[in-house]
């Protein structure tokens, strides 16, 4: 009976404990996007091992809960709500009164868009790389990358091949990661099949010194890199087509284009060969810069630096095959390979040979005070170019710790050419100033030697490293000229003629040597120290002769056209920079100082141009990363930009003789202080992307030409000069959407710029001011196998005012355009595209508005494999050369020969694929 009644008070004891040993459970439930409290909401509690329900209670308008007499103990918290993700965690209760830590749910918006973000949807972001999944944009049957990246968001394609993603210039365009062809963009996008690639990427591609340090140092190149697909990367694939026309009163035409590729594991092999005279190029934005192509004869460069035909000492001919008549031959070789992932080659031979053709008008106004000048000149030009490059990269990797990567670059040009030109200047009321007529005959060649080795190596300790880049650059030109030409001064009645002969021979070398060495100071922070050293040497040797009639040749030696030069320029550039990374935030800031040695040498009139200069660099960047799908970068650097050869040297070019040109040795380094701000993001949702840029520019000691006009005779002698001043402001921006419920994307586009330079006159110093703004919108929609549709507009509006003569330019310019394909039983297609350009009247030309309209007819046989089709090109016979300028007090159009109406008949057989499809 004892015994009974002590188990009953210890029973009573455990039982009075249990109940005194309950707890309280409180807290807060928001919303991860909004931080808002999410209202009727269920707190669930369950015991661990059989999931019992021990309490339960609905969150509150506030978001708070209470969980009132919970025992202590372990329990599982869950809480759930229709429009939210579940919450689920392990507690435990230990405390009579405890107050959890707030618990953000996650909507189920935001969780599907994680879900597309790791899915196969149209675009996605890797970090600060855009991918693009090629199969969500369906092309015609046959087509090329190029046609792909049409479709494609925030990519621009345009009629001369140039690309732009994100409002910036593409300038490499990588396959599987490799070079393809060298570094012409052109070649992968037009030649390799859309089918075949699976991801187009689109990055900041950073410089090999900042990928390996993962220190930013502010030198990126916009890239695109074309992800094949795994059923692409063996066998072989390949296109043969040729087309032809016979044509009335013009030349026949002809297309003949083929490629072949054998790809094997990391192993590709390419060839290809273009022939045709319908304007097709193969050359590379690199290689007209090399050539001396441009828009047009008149140009003006970042500094506001004014020139035109005939205005530098360089004897290169003017080429613009976007203008003009041309039969190409263009041939190259592509191989790359892979071994044991450790030792990789590519090497890219290319031949190029061009046959050109053109006439150019050139009317020019240029206003002095009260006085108005007017040259009007022709211009017939014909050239026979040839260019052999050669391109190796051969990268291996000696350890885990060591690297070397070694490229070479061999370039060999070769270019004879014949320029007859005359032009005559009149005054305001037409009385003639001048008139003059000129021969030039060219003979020039050129040798481009380059090469880069860098070396790179990692210590034991995480990101402590040390690289070495090294790089080598010659370029050789030497030639002769025959320049027969009568100059008459109608003013002061006076003639001049000329016939000389004239020798050239000029070679620049230059070696870049930078260390580096990288120190991580904490988990947070990295230091980088390093030092350049660049030596730059050159020589500019030209000696003019004059006929000898009584010896019959060219012997009399020109002293004035006839010099001797040398220079040398020596840099040291010690640096340091600082860089801080913790999660989204990367913050980068250094500075750099520049010792600058000239040596200059008149070797002809025995002078020497010795100076220093010391340049302060400071540059700064800052990446924020917000989300996977929005980034935002600020971006300064501060850049010295040393003059030219062609600039320094005092020696007159005297090929247009009312035009001459003269070297200025007194000129000293600009400095370029550059700003960024930029941000771009992407909804996967609403599949709705934007992207904007700002930019700035100040330049001081700008090289810009001082131009000594005569008003009374018309004559012009341009020397270069330095000036502050300068600026330029440039925006650009666009956003773009899919309207689903009618299947249409629409893109939209905007860009503002003003730019000041310095314009140096008669010795008076001027300030011309250019603002454009333009605004574009693009719309498409397709069907696969049905019909493709676009239509773009665009609308620029440019004002140009200079102080020198209170002068005000407005004028607009708008173009629009169409394009459309329509399918008939899968197999047929007919396409055309129409294009208007419209051009107001400003004081000096009337306006001018001309359209250009394509159309082809095709057909497919054997599943897409073979095609025939026939093309006309420039149906309505509108298609113009012609280019219109403002700067300081010149205005300048400038009117060119174009390839007009014709037609083609053609067939083109499509190589796929031949190796077993990928598991």
């Amino acid at each position: 009976m004892f015994k009974k009644i002590i188990q009953f008070f210890i029973c009573i004891l455990f039982i009075g404990q249990v109940s005194a040993q309950t707890s309280q459970i409180s807290g807060f439930i928001k919303d991860t996007s909004s931080s808002n409290s999410v209202r009727n909401a269920v707190v669930v509690l369950l015991t661990p091992k059989d999931s019992v329900l021990k309490a339960f209670t609905r969150v509150q308008a506030d978001g708070s809960y209470q969980l009132k007499n919970i025992p202590t103990g372990n329990y599982i918290l869950s809480v759930t709500h229709p429009a939210y993700a579940d919450f689920v965690d392990d507690i435990s209760v230990k405390n009579t009164n405890e107050t959890l830590a707030n618990i953000a749910l996650t909507p189920k918006s935001k969780l599907l868009e994680a879900v597309i973000v790791k899915s196969g949807s149209p675009i996605k972001l890797r970090g600060d790389t855009t991918v693009y999944t090629a199969d969500s944009f369906k092309v015609s049957a046959n087509a090329n990358v190029e046609e792909l990246l049409k479709k494609m968001p925030g990519i621009q394609v345009d009629k001369n091949g140039q690309i732009k993603a994100l409002g910036q210039t593409v300038e490499k365009v990588l396959v599987d990661g490799e070079e393809f062809f060298g570094d012409d963009p052109g070649m992968a996008v037009k030649n390799l099949r859309a089918d075949a690639v699976k991801e187009v990427q689109v990055f900041d591609k950073k410089s090999d010194q900042a990928t390996f340090t993962g220190i930013d140092d502010g030198v990126t190149q916009k890239t695109i890199n074309l992800k094949l697909k795994d059923n692409k990367k063996s066998g072989y694939f390949g296109k043969v087509d040729v087309a032809g026309g016979l044509q009335k009163n013009i030349p026949n035409r002809f297309n003949d284009n083929i490629l072949l590729s054998s790809f094997k594991g990391k192993r590709k092999i390419s060839g290809f060969l273009l022939n045709g005279n319908t304007g097709q190029d193969g050359l590379s934005w690199q290689d007209e810069e090399k050539f001396g192509g441009g828009e047009n004869n008149f140009t003006v460069d970042d500094e506001g630096n004014y020139s035109y035909r005939g205005g530098s000492n360089d004897e290169e001919p003017y080429v613009n095959t976007e203008n003009g008549f041309i039969t190409n031959t263009n041939a190259g070789i592509q191989y790359s390979n892979k071994w044991n992932d450790k030792t990789t080659l590519n090497f890219s031979p290319k031949y190029n040979n061009q046959r050109y053709n053109n006439t150019t008008n050139v009317y020019r106004q240029t206003q002095i005070g009260d006085s108005v000048l007017n040259n009007n000149s022709n211009d017939v030009v014909n050239i026979n170019r040839t260019n052999i490059k050669l391109k190796a990269i051969y990268d291996i990797k000696i350890d885990s710790f060591n690297t070397l990567k070694i490229t070479g670059n061999a370039n060999f040009y070769e270019t004879n050419s014949t320029d007859f030109a005359n032009a005559i200047t009149t005054g305001k009321f037409g009385n003639i100033k001048n008139t003059s007529t000129r021969l030039l005959k060219n003979s020039n060649n050129k040798q481009a030697l380059s090469g880069n080795v860098i070396y790179k190596h990692r210590f034991q300790k995480n990101r402590r490293t040390l690289s070495i880049n090294t790089d080598v650059n010659n370029l050789n030109n030497e030639g002769d000229n025959l320049l027969q030409s009568n100059n008459v001064d109608v003013v002061n009645n006076t003639a001049q003629l000329i016939d000389q002969t004239k020798n050239f021979e000029n070679n620049s070398s230059n070696i870049n040597t930078r260390l580096i060495y990288t120190e991580p100071l904490s988990k947070n922070y990295a230091l980088e120290i390093g030092y350049q050293l660049a030596i730059n040497s050159g020589t500019n040797k030209q000696k003019s002769f004059a006929y000898n009639s009584l010896s019959a040749k060219y012997d009399t030696k020109v002293d004035s056209l006839s010099n001797d030069f040398k220079q040398s320029i020596i840099q040291n550039i010690p640096s340091l920079r600082l860089n801080y990374s913790y999660k989204k935030l990367k913050i980068n800031v250094g500075a750099a100082v520049n010792f600058t040695n000239f040596d200059l040498k008149d070797i002809s009139f025995n002078k020497t141009y010795p100076r220093n200069f010391t340049n302060f660099s400071p540059s700064a960047s800052i990446n924020f990363t917000n989300k996977k799908n929005k980034s935002y970068r600020f971006n300064y650097n501060g850049t010295t930009r040393q003059p030219t050869i062609n600039q320094l040297q005092p020696l007159r070019n005297n090929n247009d003789q009312f035009n001459l040109f003269l070297g200025n040795p007194n000129l000293k380094p600009s400095f370029y202080n550059n700003f960024n701000i930029s941000s771009n993001s992407y909804n996967f949702l609403k599949d709705l992307f934007s992207y904007q840029s700002l930019n700035a520019s100040f330049i001081s000691n700008s090289i810009t030409n001082n131009r000594f006009i005569d008003a009374n005779t018309g004559k012009t002698i341009s020397q270069p000069t330095n000036t502050n001043g300068n600026f330029n402001l440039n925006y650009y921006g666009g956003f773009g959407f899919k309207a689903k419920k009618i299947d249409t994307r629409f893109n939209f586009n905007q860009n503002i710029g003003y730019n000041r330079f310095a314009d140096v006159i008669n010795n008076q110093l001027s300030f011309s001011n250019t603002a454009n703004f333009g605004t574009s919108v693009y719309v498409s929609k397709s069907k696969e196998k049905k019909y493709d549709f676009s239509i773009n507009n665009r609308i620029d509006y440019n004002v140009q005012t200079t102080s020198q003569n209170n002068n005000t330019n407005k004028y607009l310019t708008y173009s629009a355009g169409a394009d459309a394909t329509v399918y008939y039983k899968k197999v047929w297609s007919i396409s055309t595209d129409f294009n208007i350009i419209a051009r107001q009247k400003t004081a000096q030309i009337p306006g001018l508005t001309n359209s250009l309209w394509n159309a082809k007819l095709q057909r497919t046989f054997k599943s897409d494999e073979f095609t025939v089709y026939g093309v006309i090109r420039d149906i309505l016979n509108q298609n113009i050369g012609i280019d219109r300028n403002f700067y300081s007090n010149t205005f300048t159009e400038t009117r060119n020969d174009r390839l007009k109406r014709y037609f083609m008949l053609g067939f083109a057989w499509n190589f796929k694929n031949k190796a077993p499809k990928a598991n």
